[in-house]
Order: structure tokens, then sequence, then C-alpha cells
């Protein structure tokens, strides 16, 4: 275990070390969201019965800075490794593929849960929230960064470029992101909207973290961590293959 914890330490330091641009960046950011979106829209919107649109807003915001920063912490990380060749230092000790996973996954999930702490804290100056049911924020949040931890960590293998990274959030886990109803309830779409909504894990995700907040949501919270926990199977699964055969790594 000294080679995950070592491999574990290298990747929690590699983004507090410049926790400005890893942490307070993405912090100001999500607060910038909260302040245009929640003055144009409060009261265009329709949203959950007694619940101010702004209250609405807020954990949507949160979990997409969680996952969206889960997924940049082990893409860049892997990526940068790639490019500037010391990927090797990592490759040549004897570490399982189950250690690199794990460790890569785990400084994910770290980054998107102090990222998003730090979203809701500042948050909390601008609207009262209640915490209605506290495990299924934990639930939620440790499962929606672990799966966006992992699918950075798949785009980092697959990825020879910093282009084809950019590439991947723009195209994939931007559109996902903000199509999962970070700003709205899909209630308030047309059917073919919400229809489409439910093909989106990211939808899930939000939805359900939403419910810890409100102890109301779309779908059933049960049903959407069911979801989310199928994603991150299937996707460690994949993951894992594509390291034990050391896939753009070692070959």
């Amino acid at each position: 275990m000294s080679g995950f914890g070592t491999l574990l330490y290298k990747e929690l330091l590699r983004f507090w070390k410049v926790a400005f641009q890893t942490i307070a960046a993405p912090v100001l950011t999500t607060l910038l969201y909260l302040l245009i979106f929640s003055h144009v829209m409060q009261g265009q919107a329709r949203v959950y019965d007694a619940v101010p649109y702004t209250a609405f807003l807020v954990p949507g915001l949160v979990m997409m800075a969680v996952l969206q920063n889960a997924f940049a912490n082990s893409s860049s990380s892997l990526i940068q490794s790639k490019i500037t060749g010391n990927v090797i230092f990592v490759l040549l000790p004897p570490l399982s593929y189950w250690d690199f996973f794990a460790a890569y996954v785990l400084a994910s999930v770290v980054r998107g849960m102090v990222v998003g702490a730090g979203v809701l804290v500042v948050s909390l100056g601008f609207v009262d929230l209640v915490f209605a049911h506290p495990l299924w924020i934990l639930a939620f949040t440790l499962c929606g960064s672990a799966v966006l931890g992992t699918l950075g960590l798949i785009a980092g293998i697959w990825a020879e470029k910093f282009d084809q990274i950019a590439a991947f959030q723009g195209f994939v886990i931007m559109p996902l992101t903000f199509l999962s109803g970070v700003f709205y309830s899909i209630h308030s779409l047309p059917v073919f909207w919400q229809d489409l909504s439910r093909f989106n894990p990211f939808f899930y995700m939000i939805d359900g973290f939403r419910f810890g907040f409100f102890g109301v949501s779309d779908i059933d919270p049960a049903f959407s961590l069911g979801i989310a926990c199928a994603c991150m199977l299937a996707l460690t699964a994949f993951t894992l293959a594509l390291l034990k055969r050391g896939y753009k790594l070692r070959h």
C-alpha cells in the first residue's frame, strides 16, 4: 500500500500547490453563475413549490463544480505526465493498475469535494439552505465525483495532447453538465426534451443531489443513485481494462 499512498499524496499535492487556480478560481466562477442567473431568472423559471429559484440553483451549481473539477483533476494530471514524459516514473514502480486507478480517482474525488464545499460555503452568504437529507448529499457527491474522476482518467489515457482533453471537456462534459438541470427543473421543458434529459447520466446525479437539500426531486433519488452507481461500475471496468493492457501508457 505504500505505492498507492505515495501516488495519492503526489496527486493531492499537485492540485493543492496551485490551489488558487484549482480551487479558488472554480469557486469564483460558480459564484458568478449564481449572481447572474439568480438575478436574471428569479421569478422567471418554474421550480419546485415553495423553493425560491436562488435556493434551487445553489445545489445544481455545487454539483456542477464537483463534477467538472473531478474530471479536470485526473485528466489534466495524466495528460501533463504523458506530455512531459514523467509518467514513466509512475509506470516503473511495481504499482498495480488498481493502485494507479484508485489514487487518481480518489484524488479527483477530494478535489471535487473541496471545490464543492467552497462553493456551498460562499453560497450560504446569499441564500438560506436546508439540508433535508445529508446522507443523500454525501452519497451523490462521492458517486458523482468518482464517476467524473474515472471519466477524466479515460480521457487522459486516450488523449495525446491538451487539445484533445479540451475537446473532450468542451464537447462532452460541458454540454452534459449544462443540459442536466443545473439551471432548471426538467418539468419546465417540453415533453421531448424531458425524455431526452433522462438519457443524460449527469441529470440523475444533480437531481439526486438536489433532493438531499429540499426533499423533492424530479426522479426517485434511489433510482438516480442506481444510475450513477451503474455508470461508475461500467466506467471502472472499462478503465481497469485499459490500464491492464497499458493502452497508450505502456504500449
